[in-house]
């Protein structure tokens, strides 16, 4: 059977596959040509390092898509289809070629054995997958998945592709005698329908189901860059240039930028190309709107439609816009400034984003923008100008910082002055919070009884800067780790530990070491080392059943679950997980500088009266564990709003071990 060799409407078939194919290839190309052209329109950033290992991200992010599978219902599904596609663009341009060049001693690929089975095997697949995807979308869809026509016309054209194919074979079967084979399993078993269907029929339908696919094919590829499948196109690049793939993905840097990015983006242009590339990706699936904690409370940020927002109106605006009409603004007429305040920075979307888009790093520059034209609430305003004249958000005196050690009668290393192991920079919630205050002492008192040799910087330490520049001021930022790397750089130690999360993140991750950056650790990965080395002096077990809350900053931003889990252990305590645990953790609501700012609008449910309510459902746990500062004020303040102070402790890790190597019970009050 040589389809080509026909005549259709007239024309010779090859030539009518011709036609359509440098019609639908043109078309495709000058679509693509043009929104490359968008992008070229963004500002410059370097994605083009370690060839190597992005080349290694995206074989496995693309070809396995393990965060595909974070959604059970539709991982699966969606993977069959993803990789019928795969083999259906294999086999299709096998196909095509053939066609166009008749010529060539190359077989079709239904020809095949091997690719006939695959081809039959893979379109059974995928339409069971797309069974699923229907079912999913009628009766089971998730909120905040777009359920557009566009979709459910792609999914009906992927569908007639694989019915298209498997009846191809079941007419070409019975136009050739019958002859069933292994090779063609469903195409055989959908012949004995059609037994009684003269040969000559049967060749001219069988002839029609090729013509039919490779057209659809060809209508697919004309329409794929107008749709949101565009995606299936650009997410490959887009996984390939992802942050992830090379350095730290809540790493807000912008490498090889030729431009100064601090007054970040009042139009589109002012975003990066990569940026920009995240609109042409998304994929549209909510995955990232359903894991955030600003739109579960009611805020109105939906991380999803920023990003789609901002494509839509680069597309129309650079592509649709006629000269004189007028430009709508890209903060005020197309995002609000309440969307882009509402931002935690947890980084929930990003981590479960299967296209690797960074929402966060878009959303900080767009609030860049909003602090260069002084559009903060009064609180960050007060906030931003404490950190200018005192270092700290608090507003008070840096000769006050260390005093919570003095009152405790503690005397601690100025490892400015002597020489010790571990510069410990305790950041200011630790320093400053009165309901931080008896934590850090305890800590203090744990660092002395384990036998650590540490010190602080006292008066000399600044807030590290992640909140400032996550709120989006750059310069700020810059002031501070500026200020803190010359304070370091006068001190005398081999390894930083930080009990707050934000912290040690930033000097892991953002400070510009130039090569020398020394050992950074969160305080529960010390604690760890030395429970696992058998040097935490504990005198004693405790008892109970707790649960522990992943911050943000500790987990999906560095990856470190197991410490904090290895120690309470050790303590002899009953771990019990919350449902929303390591990777998807729920945020406390304080990061990218919430804590600072006020709730102007009613919303649903706070994220930390949310995640307080998950850990009282758990049942039996007496105590909520936290390791970071912030954590503390949120979920403390979270006990009390819900009113469950009777029912849950909020701890710090810190305490329960002081707890532990204490010589006996504390005495109840």
């Amino acid at each position: 059977m040589d389809p080509v060799k026909s005549t259709i409407l007239g024309l010779p078939g090859v030539l009518l596959l011709w036609l359509l194919t440098v019609a639908a290839f043109g078309v495709f190309g000058y679509r693509i040509w043009r929104l490359i052209g968008l992008l070229r329109q963004g500002r410059y950033e370097s994605r083009f390092d370690h060839l190597g290992q992005r080349l290694w991200h995206g074989i496995k992010h693309v070809l396995l898509q393990p965060r595909i599978f974070n959604e059970r219902s539709i991982g699966l599904p969606h993977f069959l289809i993803f990789w019928g596609f795969v083999v259906y663009v294999i086999c299709f341009n096998w196909a095509l070629l053939r066609g166009l060049f008749p010529f060539l001693s190359v077989p079709y690929p239904d020809a095949v054995k091997v690719a006939a089975l695959f081809l039959e095997s893979f379109s059974v697949l995928v339409l069971i997958g797309l069974g699923v995807a229907v079912a999913r979308r009628l009766y089971f869809a998730p909120k905040y998945l777009h359920l557009s026509f566009d979709a459910n016309l792609i999914l009906g054209l992927i569908g007639l592709l694989m019915l298209s194919t498997l009846f191809m074979n079941a007419f070409r079967i019975v136009s050739e005698g019958g002859f069933t084979s292994a090779w063609t399993p469903f195409g055989s078993l959908l012949s004995k329908a059609f037994t009684t269907m003269p040969p000559g029929k049967a060749h001219t339908l069988a002839n029609g189901m090729w013509w039919l696919h490779m057209t659809v094919v060809l209508l697919f590829l004309v329409y794929l860059p107008y749709s949101k499948h565009l995606h299936l196109f650009a997410s490959p690049f887009n996984v390939f240039f992802s942050q992830g793939a090379t350095r730290p993905v809540g790493d807000l840097g912008v490498i090889g930028a030729k431009e100064d990015l601090s007054a970040g983006a009042a139009r589109w242009q002012d975003l990066t190309w990569k940026q920009l590339l995240s609109g042409f990706s998304c994929a549209e699936c909510g995955r990232c709107d359903r894991s955030c904690p600003a739109t579960a409370s009611g805020s109105p940020l939906q991380p999803q439609q920023i990003v789609q927002k901002i494509k839509s109106h680069m597309v129309r605006v650079g592509l649709a816009r006629k000269n004189g009409d007028a430009v709508p603004k890209l903060i005020g007429d197309v995002i609000t400034e309440k969307e882009v305040w509402a931002c935690t920075t947890c980084m929930a979307c990003m981590n479960c984003c299967a296209v690797w888009n960074e929402q966060v790093a878009l959303i900080v520059a767009l609030r860049r923008h909003l602090v260069s034209e002084g559009q903060v609430e009064r609180t960050v305003q007060d906030m931003l100008g404490n950190l200018q004249r005192y270092g700290n958000s608090f507003g008070k005196s840096d000769r006050l910082r260390a005093k919570w050690a003095q009152t405790a009668g503690l005397k601690i290393k100025d490892a400015r002055k002597e020489p010790v192991e571990y510069l410990w920079f305790v950041g200011d919630y630790a320093s400053y919070d009165p309901r931080c205050e008896d934590i850090t002492k305890k800590t203090a008192g744990v660092f002395a009884q384990a036998g650590l040799d540490f010190g602080l910087l006292h008066e000399a330490e600044r807030n590290a800067g992640n909140d400032v520049r996550r709120v989006g001021e750059e310069g700020l930022y810059e002031m501070l780790r500026d200020k803190n790397l010359q304070a370091i750089g006068k001190a005398q130690f081999k390894k930083i530990i930080t009990t707050d999360p934000h912290t040690y993140h930033t000097l892991k991750n953002e400070y510009p070491w130039n090569g020398h950056r020394p050992e950074i650790l969160h305080y529960t990965e010390v604690l760890d080392g030395l429970v696992q080395a058998g040097q935490l002096p504990l005198k004693r077990k405790l008892a109970g059943r707790v649960t522990y809350h992943d911050p943000c900053y500790l987990g999906r931003y560095n990856g470190v679950y197991d410490a904090p889990r290895h120690v309470l252990r050790a303590l002899g305590l009953e771990l019990a997980e919350m449902p929303r645990c390591r990777d998807r953790s729920y945020c406390c609501g304080a990061g990218g500088g919430r804590i600072w700012m006020e709730d102007t609008e009613k919303v649903a449910e706070r994220p930390a009266e949310n995640r307080i309510r998950e850990a009282v459902a758990l049942g039996g746990v007496q105590t909520f564990v936290v390791a970071c500062p912030k954590d503390i004020a949120m979920f403390r303040d979270a006990v009390k709003t819900t009113g469950h102070e009777d029912k849950l402790a909020v701890k710090d890790l810190a305490e329960l071990v002081a707890e532990a190597m204490a010589d006996e019970s504390p005495k109840p009050a």
